[in-house]
């Protein structure tokens, strides 16, 4: 969700003027960190499959005003909350992804802890913390928190697991869930790949049939640059539930998923096209999923040539994440200097019919943006 849509979100939530399965408001910040946490966990633990939302900075008791938050004593950023969470002990060692967006309405401003939606639920802890109890499993219900000293219904329980297992879920859902099981994956005598445990969930990749032939600048990072374009099929029974795009590198040694493409305008004059263009995958979605599937632990050929493309390759943690360093290239992109990097350039030979320098100028942008992100994240 972009931070329009996010605002807008958020907007339309306290206009509501009511609490909800997965929104709660606060007046002002946790001043225990007990109830901080037996928040967190009920809203990771909510059944509407969607981000968890605590609303910092609006009081229910005088018609949802809005109240600001800028000078809360309690106040916490992102960091605060990850590193406190952290020293929790979770089951399994999976805890809750939260982050910290501050949003400014009406001339003051409020914060949202997002609680982010996922699949690794029920999210308990395994060690008492202050009232919090170990094994005791919290959860959201409607406009309710599951009490401190009890336990979600039973019913509720099961929907959780549930949603771990997947037995909820859609087919192409279960398909990405078993993919990240890359292990329990079976070679078929046809060339395709089954699941062991549910062998109507075929994968196969198979050279594209309109014989396309184009390079990428990401592909002359490899010592073999020449282009091996694949099609990656996901198939429940007879049913194609998605296919995408996937690429032989460096004459075979490696194999992927294509990389998502995205640019940057970065001024007004040029909002109608791309000043920057980009290469990414976004962590959890399908292609990094089957990017990851591809991935063996061949530590010789295999790891240099998945290397060199990641080299090109942008990782987002989020969409959200995506949107904010987007905004970061925006206000910053002057303070770098693009020719700091031509040092990195690979040989690019001379392609009958291409232009290879605006091959090098997107190598160059990746290499840049690598940077960028790094400090973005700092």
């Amino acid at each position: 969700m972009d931070m329009f849509s996010f605002r807008e979100e958020i907007l339309r939530l306290i206009a509501l003027r009511q609490e909800g399965e997965y929104w709660d408001f606060k007046k002002e910040w946790h001043k225990s960190k007990p109830d901080l946490l037996h928040d967190i966990i009920c809203m990771a633990n909510n059944l509407s499959n969607h981000d968890g939302l605590i609303i910092i900075g609006v009081d229910e008791e005088t018609e949802y005003s809005i109240c600001d938050v800028v000078n809360d004593q309690n106040r916490k950023k992102t960091q605060d909350i990850v590193a406190f969470l952290r020293e929790k002990k979770f089951a399994g060692g999976i805890r809750p992804t939260v982050y910290v967006q501050p949003l400014s309405l009406k001339q003051t401003t409020i914060d949202v802890i997002v609680i982010c939606n996922d699949r690794n639920t029920p999210y308990f802890l395994t060690e008492h913390y202050q009232g919090v109890f170990a094994n005791n499993i919290y959860a959201r219900i409607m406009d309710t928190n599951t009490p401190k000293n009890a336990t979600a219904d039973i019913n509720v329980i099961e929907k959780l697991w549930k949603k771990r297992f997947g037995i909820d879920a859609t087919a192409l859902e279960r398909a990405l869930l078993f993919l990240q099981k890359h292990y329990d994956w079976v070679d078929s005598d046809d060339g395709k790949k089954f699941y062991k445990y549910a062998p109507e969930f075929i994968l196969e990749n198979i050279q594209a049939e309109d014989g396309r032939n184009d390079y990428e600048f990401y592909l002359f990072n490899q010592c073999d640059s020449r282009p091996r374009w694949y099609d990656i099929n996901i198939y429940y029974h007879q049913t194609l539930l998605y296919s995408l795009g996937g690429v032989a590198l460096d004459g075979g040694r490696c194999f992927t998923s294509t990389p998502r493409t995205d640019g940057i305008s970065l001024y007004k004059e040029s909002y109608h096209h791309w000043d920057i263009s980009y290469k990414y995958f976004i962590k959890g979605s399908i292609e990094y999923i089957v990017h990851l599937f591809y991935t063996t632990d061949d530590m010789g050929e295999e790891l240099t040539a998945r290397q060199r493309f990641l080299e090109c390759v942008l990782i987002f943690e989020s969409e959200f994440e995506r949107t904010k360093f987007k905004d970061f290239v925006i206000a910053n992109y002057e303070k770098y200097d693009i020719d700091a990097f031509r040092n990195r350039l690979p040989y690019f030979p001379d392609l009958e019919g291409y232009n290879m320098d605006a091959f090098k100028k997107d190598y160059l942008q990746s290499q840049l943006l690598q940077q960028m992100l790094k400090d973005f994240r700092s």
